[in-house]
C-alpha cells in the first residue's frame, strides 16, 4: 500500500480546509499564489535545512504558523486581510511545504526555534504570532523559548499533551491506528517522511501547565466547540497562560480560519490592534 501526503492531510489541519471545497471544480487552495510566489518567496538557510517563506504587506510584523503537513497557503484568507495593516511573514515549517528537511528527527521544539532562526535572519526583534493547530502549538513554544519575540499571540486548535484528556477520542484512536499502519508497509522515502509527521500527532506535544504559566505576553486561546481538541482543553490552556482571552466558536471544528474567516480575522486583529484588559472584582459584572 502506498501512502501519499495527500492521504494524510484528510485527516490534519489542511484537510479540512480541502473538504470546505470538495464539491468544487477549482479549489482555491490549488489556485492561489501564496505558497508559490517568486516574488514574495525567498529560501534562508537555517538550522541545517533550507526553510521557505513569503512576506506580504507593510507595518508591525506579524508570524504565521501552519498545522501538521500543511505550507503557506492554508492562509490564503488570513493574507490579504492582514497584509493590510501589518508585514506578514508566512513560512513552511521543517520538512513540510518546501522546506524540505531529510532527517530523521522532528520535533515542535525544533521547528519553534526553527521560527526564531528566521526572524533572527529578518532582523526581527518580536512580533504578532497567529499559530493555527500544530502551528498553534508551534506559537506557544515560541513564546515560551523565545518571549522576546513574541508581542502577543493567537492560537487556534492547539493542545498541551497528546490523549484523550485533550485530543477527541475518535482522532486520537485513528492517529494511533494511523501511526501502526504506517509502521507495516514498506518504508521508502515517502513513506519516513509521513511517519515523521505523523509522530507528532499520536505522540507530541509534552507541555506542562507551570510550563504555559510562564507566557508573559497577551495570548488569544481559540477553539471549535466541535473541534478535534476538546473545548475543555482548550480552556485549561487559556486559564494557565496570566494574561490570556478565551474564545470558543459555535458550531466550529478545527478549521476555524477557514469556516469562520472573517470573524476570526475580525476578532485576532481587533486583538492584536487592542491593549489587553484585565477584568477583575466588580469589573466582572459588566
Amino acid at each position: 500500500m502506498k501512502f501519499s501526503k495527500a492521504v494524510f492531510l484528510l485527516i490534519i489541519t489542511t484537510a479540512a480546509a480541502l473538504c470546505t471545497y470538495a464539491q468544487s471544480t477549482v479549489s482555491p487552495f490549488d489556485t492561489t499564489m501564496y505558497g508559490k510566489n517568486s516574488k514574495a518567496g525567498k529560501f534562508v538557510k537555517t538550522r541545517g535545512f533550507n526553510m521557505y517563506y513569503e512576506t506580504y504587506g507593510k507595518g508591525e510584523p506579524l508570524l504565521i504558523i501552519h498545522g501538521n503537513g500543511g505550507s503557506i497557503n492554508n492562509f490564503l484568507y488570513q493574507i490579504p486581510y492582514f497584509s493590510k495593516s501589518y508585514k506578514v511573514i508566512v513560512a513552511d515549517s521543517r520538512a513540510q511545504g518546501k522546506s524540505a528537511d531529510t532527517g530523521d528527527s522532528l520535533s515542535y521544539e525544533m521547528m519553534a526555534d526553527d521560527l526564531n532562526a528566521l526572524l533572527d535572519s529578518l532582523h526581527m526583534d518580536s512580533c504578532y504570532v497567529i499559530g493555527w493547530s500544530d502551528g498553534g502549538i508551534n506559537g506557544l513554544l515560541l513564546a515560551m523559548r523565545h518571549p522576546d519575540k513574541v508581542k502577543k499571540l493567537a492560537v487556534t486548535g492547539a493542545n498541551l499533551w497528546p490523549d484523550t484528556t485533550a485530543v477527541a477520542p475518535f482522532v486520537y484512536h485513528w492517529a494511533m491506528n494511523y501511526n501502526d499502519s504506517l509502521s507495516k508497509v514498506q518504508q521508502t522515502p515517502e513513506v519516513k517522511h509521513v511517519r515523521k509527521l505523523a509522530h507528532l500527532l499520536s505522540y507530541e506535544p509534552h507541555i506542562t501547565t507551570v510550563q504555559l504559566s510562564s507566557i508573559k505576553c497577551p495570548t488569544l486561546v481559540i477553539g471549535g466547540d466541535h473541534d478535534v481538541l476538546l473545548p475543555r482543553h482548550t480552556m485549561l490552556i487559556a486559564e494557565s497562560i496570566p494574561d490570556s482571552y478565551l474564545w470558543i466558536l459555535p458550531n466550529s471544528g478545527h478549521a476555524t480560519p477557514i469556516y469562520y474567516k472573517d470573524q476570526f480575522n475580525e476578532v485576532v486583529d481587533n486583538f492584536f490592534k487592542k491593549p489587553y484588559r484585565k477584568i477583575e472584582g466588580f469589573g466582572r459584572f459588566n
